[in-house]
Order: structure tokens, then sequence, then C-alpha cells
């Protein structure tokens, strides 16, 4: 029987990543898993083949309607879906094979199959009706989520789709009907409107970006419809007809009320995700669940069970990679008997669309829902010169600051390269800092991040350049 310090069960960002920490802390490290790849729903089927598609689905629209007015003249672009699908698919690969280098580098053995806990010590791996039982003194449960279902809708990845289906359609449809007003929704939505599909998005609430501040969701939201999107907000989707040629949804008011028939050759269900345990033997092995069907933890990242943990989307906390990422080496760090630790207050959230969308900290409705006395500092970038000279001047930075103590509690960007630049505010607020700190930091000139700088002048009210 095989013997390990530890196992870790998927090898998404946050397994693998815990499974390089422990490498490197000494421990002898498996990871198992069930499909023929590694890197999970992030590098095959999620975060990475989107990012692909939004970049050259980005390039396709810029060569089509931005580059004459800078002087560059090209003829019509042309869609070669196809090679675009390979661009996507040589991505996949590309770190697929980086994260198999890190696992032999690391002398990681990666044990494909099924992984099951048997209990405290014990893992069962099964794949072509074989198994084996493993032996490891502590395990990490990374099994990730899987898309959420519509209740009497079937997903059969051709015509009604989940986000895995929508990165692979082999033609643009015409009419895209996406159900959900979320990240993932927002961002697929782009890619198919950018080559050509009419976009309607139907959203539950009466909202978009659920969780986002509510003024940068706004001004999203009038960006996206200047851009061609249509959407039904406090609305939901009851059924689809798929006889017909075209899809035929029943869309109904979420408050009640007479519904309507909108046509669709495609419809996506965006309406979030869920924690993946299927066939990990949890409830026979004794691992809590929440009423969520979340593995329960406690601040150390471990269950009900001694030496099992858990990390990433199967437990509590927004879904994301990096989130999982930094989980997978605080429970490593624990496991070798270190101080892992994350700060839940400090994790960004991105929407990669055109302008992308970033946050980290509070918005202003959880800070007023807490009774938190704040400052607002608020500067577009209209009024940044190098979003001026690119004409790329849709969105602003906001930053919320405690009315006492200066102290940075949130950070909003909507406008072009808002991912990169949130980051600044994230190494801020790690080490606690305030606006004046960040006014006062030299930016260099001209870039889009001296927004940032001027929001947090305007804090203090004391922008320079508005």
């Amino acid at each position: 029987m095989a013997s390990y310090d530890l196992v870790v069960i998927g090898t998404g960002p946050g397994g693998y990543v815990c499974a390089v920490r422990a490498a490197q802390l000494g421990m002898k490290v498996a990871v198992v898993e069930k499909n023929a790849t590694l890197g999970g729903t992030c590098l095959n089927v999620g975060c990475m083949p989107s990012k692909a598609l939004l970049h050259a689905s980005e390039m396709f629209e810029e060569a089509g309607h931005s580059f004459a007015k800078m002087g560059v003249s090209v003829s019509s672009p042309k869609l070669d879906l196809p090679a675009m699908m390979n661009f996507k698919q040589q991505g996949i690969d590309g770190n697929v094979k980086g994260v198999e280098f890190l696992m032999k580098k690391n002398k990681i053995d990666v044990l494909k199959g099924a992984g099951k806990i048997l209990g405290t010590g014990k893992v069962e791996v099964s794949a072509d009706g074989k198994s084996q039982v493993i032996e490891t003194k502590s395990i990490v449960i990374a099994t990730g989520s899987d898309i959420a279902r519509l209740k009497g809708i079937e997903i059969d990845e051709t015509r009604i789709v989940s986000s895995t289906g929508a990165l692979s359609l082999d033609k643009v449809p015409g009419k895209l009907l996406i159900v959900g007003a979320g990240v993932i929704g927002l961002e697929l939505g782009s890619v198919w409107h950018r080559l050509g599909a009419e976009v309607v998005v139907v959203e539950f609430l009466d909202r978009i970006l659920p969780g986002m501040d509510g003024e940068i969701a706004k001004q999203f939201q009038r960006i996206l419809e200047k851009q061609g999107f249509t959407f039904k907000l406090g609305a939901k989707v009851t059924g689809v007809d798929t006889s017909g040629k075209t899809l035929k949804a029943t869309v109904e008011p979420a408050a009640g009320g007479a519904a309507e028939t909108l046509e669709a050759d495609v419809v996506l269900v965006c309406i979030g995700r869920v924690p993946y345990t299927d066939g990990l033997g949890l409830k026979e092995a004794g691992v809590a669940l929440d009423n969520r069907g979340r593995v329960q933890i406690d601040p150390h990242f471990a269950t009900s069970v001694k030496g099992v943990y858990a990390i990433g989307d199967v437990v509590a906390g927004p879904m994301l990679a990096h989130k999982a990422e930094d989980e997978g080496v605080a429970v490593a760090e624990i496991i070798a008997g270190q101080a892992g630790h994350v700060n839940y207050d400090v994790i960004p959230g991105v929407v990669y669309t055109t302008p992308e969308v970033s946050s980290v900290g509070k918005t202003e409705e959880e800070l007023k829902q807490a009774g938190v006395a704040y400052t607002v500092g608020k500067f577009p970038f209209t009024a940044n010169g190098r979003s001026k000279v690119n004409q790329t001047t849709d969105g602003f930075v906001k930053i919320l600051a405690d009315a006492k103590t200066d102290r940075v509690l949130g950070v909003h960007i909507i406008g072009r390269e808002a991912g990169e630049m949130i980051h600044e505010a994230c190494v801020l607020m790690e080490f606690g800092g305030s606006a004046e700190d960040l006014a006062r930091t030299c930016h260099a000139h001209p870039t889009r991040s001296e927004a940032i700088k001027e929001a947090a002048l305007a804090v203090g009210k004391r922008a320079i350049h508005m």
C-alpha cells in the first residue's frame, strides 16, 4: 500500500498549488485527478479558455470598429471560428502542461482516478474498474465546483448550454439568451456579442453583478447596453421549448405576472456554481456538510474528520481560483506546523469584459449595512490623460475609506485594465494603508493607474485633475 504525508483530491488551482507548497515544505505528496488532464475547471473549461476567447473576440471587434479611427486601414475582418477555437485550445494545452511540469519538478505523484475518502488516513482511487487504497497522514479535499442547474431546463451542451458548452460552440448563434447576469454570463455574452450574436440577459434580481458595488454595476449595465446587450431584470426563465428550429424560452416577472416568450438559437444557463462532492464518500466517512452542501471547516481548514481538510470552491467563501490558491498554500503550511493564513478581507474580484470591472474589500452597501462611517473618493477615466489619448474613457475609480482613520476599506474600478490596476489597492489594504498613503505615492505619467491616485486624493477632496 502506497503511503504519503499528504494526498490532495483535485488538481484545480487550489489542489495543485496546495500540493506544490506541501512538497516545498518537505512532504511526500500525491494528487488524485479523475479527469484526463490536470488543472480542474479553471484551466480546462473555465477561467483560462474564457480569457483566450475574450482576448481573441476583442481583437476581432477592435479590427472591425476601432482601427480606422486610429489611422490603421484594414479590410473588414472575417471570423474563422475553428481557428479561434484552436487558439483557445493552445492556451489550455500550454497551461495543463505547465501543471504537469510542476508535478514532476516537485516530485508529486499523480494518481489518475476518482478519489474516495475511507476515513482518517485512507483514500481509495478508482479508475477503469480497478481501485487501490493509499495511506496518508493528511487529506485535502480540493474538488471544486460544478455548474448550478435550473429546474426543468435540461442542459445538452449543444443548444441549451452551460459555461462549458458556451466555450465550444461550433457557430455564432444569431440570438443568445443568457440566464443570469453574473460574471460568467456577462463575460461569455461579451465573447459571442463581439462575434455577431444578439445577446439578451435575463436576471432574477433587479440588478446585474450581484455582490458588486451598486454604483459600479449600474454604470457597467449602461456601458453593456450601449454595446448592444439587452437586459431583462427582475425576471426568471421558467421553461425552454426545444421542439422547434429555434428555442422558445418562457420568461416571467420574478414578482409574478404575465409571461412572455423569447426566441433564441442558444440558451446559456449561468446561475452560479455548486460545491462538487459527488463520490467522495463524505457522508460515510463522517465529513460534515453545511446546509448549502459545502464542506464544513474550522479556521484552520480542518473538517469534522481528523486529518481531513478542505479548500476552494467546496468550502464557504467566494468561488475564485486565487482564493483557492491562497487557501491551498495556507493549509499546506498549517499541516507542516506553520501559521498559514488567508485574509478574506483582501480578495480581489475581476470581470474580464471590455471595459473590465474589478473590486476588493467592502462595497458602499456593505459599509452602510454595517453602520461604518466612510468617505468616498471618485475619479473618472474621462479626466485621465492616458485614457483620453487612447479614447478609452469609460468608467471610474472609487475608493472607500474609514471616516475616522482614513484606512482604505474598499476599492472599485470600472475601466480598461481594471483587473491589473486593482492590485496596488490589494497591497495597500494588506498593510492597512490609508487613502493618504495612496495619494502621496508617486504614480508614473501617463498611466491609467494615475486615476487610482486621483481617487485617493478625492477622498480628501483634493483631486488635481478634476
